[in-house]
């Protein structure tokens, strides 16, 4: 089987003929599906966007869903937006919600998206801000109200506790979604890809060839689904793991260990590009 694999598209950069053209980049190969690993638009025009894709790709397309797929809305909302459309186009997968996929008789395909969640590198000392923090509604609520008015007052040593605390939660919750589809598909296939949008070790959060430094590091790696993923390939060595990435717009492969492999997907805003086609038995 053969897989299409495109991440941090980010197609609000672009108009409606460039999406056109570029879904059918993306079906040129003729994968038998097409895997989304997160940032494909924003909030508003989320919906449009997965359409237009729809339209020029034939088969089933899988996503998960990047930090900006939340901009301008909240988790919450754009969650149940993107059920209520897979409800009504069953092509339109996301990932979290779509259990263990089938691809072969050897080989599943899950995801979750992950999420930043503050623990890896410096988070303590991080002179780092995200417009996650205001653009995010449920992110935007843990910053002061003198904050948000005046986003530059967030480089003054504004306390991050209660937002460090809402991004290791939102880790956790992915890390658990994550821990109970491992534990399905392994019980049944040899090899599981996974898709998530954030990288979940620094060895693979990749940019400009090299690894993120300890500033960056902490909203651009997701630890708690790093963590389960390891847990699962020492706890079976028999299985493989490859799993699917992006975030950082910068790419790279990184061996976590014999049976768990993770590739993270470059990006330029305004120039998406499909990153290679996958072939699984």
């Amino acid at each position: 089987m053969r897989l299409a694999w495109a991440t941090d598209i980010h197609l609000d950069f672009l108009d409606d003929d460039s999406v056109r053209r570029f879904a059918a980049e993306l079906a040129a190969p003729k994968a038998d599906a097409l895997i989304l690993s997160g940032d494909l638009s924003h909030a508003e025009a989320l919906e449009h966007h997965l359409r237009l894709l729809a339209q020029g790709v034939p088969g089933p397309i899988y996503f998960v869903l990047g930090n900006h797929d939340y901009y301008g809305s909240s988790i919450e909302a754009v969650r149940t937006a993107v059920l209520d459309l897979g409800a009504r186009r069953p092509r339109l997968s996301w990932l979290p919600a779509a259990g263990v996929v089938r691809l072969t008789d050897r080989t599943a395909l899950i995801g979750c998206d992950g999420w930043g969640d503050a623990r890896l590198g410096n988070p303590e000392t991080t002179p780092v801000v995200l417009n996650d923090f205001f653009h995010i509604e449920e992110l935007a609520a843990t910053i002061d109200q003198g904050a948000r008015a005046n986003p530059r007052l967030f480089f003054r040593g504004t306390d991050r506790t209660r937002l460090h605390a809402a991004l290791r939660a939102r880790g956790d919750a992915e890390a658990q979604v994550l821990r109970n589809l491992l534990r399905d598909a392994l019980r049944e296939f040899e090899h599981v890809v996974v898709v998530t949008h954030v990288p979940p070790f620094a060895a693979a959060c990749w940019h400009e060839g090299r690894h993120s430094d300890g500033d960056w590091q902490p909203y651009f790696t997701c630890a708690a689904v790093g963590a389960v993923l390891r847990e699962a390939a020492e706890a079976q060595p028999a299985r493989r793991l490859t799993v699917l990435c992006g975030h950082t717009h910068g790419a790279g492969e990184a061996q976590i260990a014999a049976n768990l492999r993770v590739l993270t997907g470059g990006a330029e805003y305004r120039h998406p590009t499909l990153q290679r086609v996958l072939e699984v038995d």
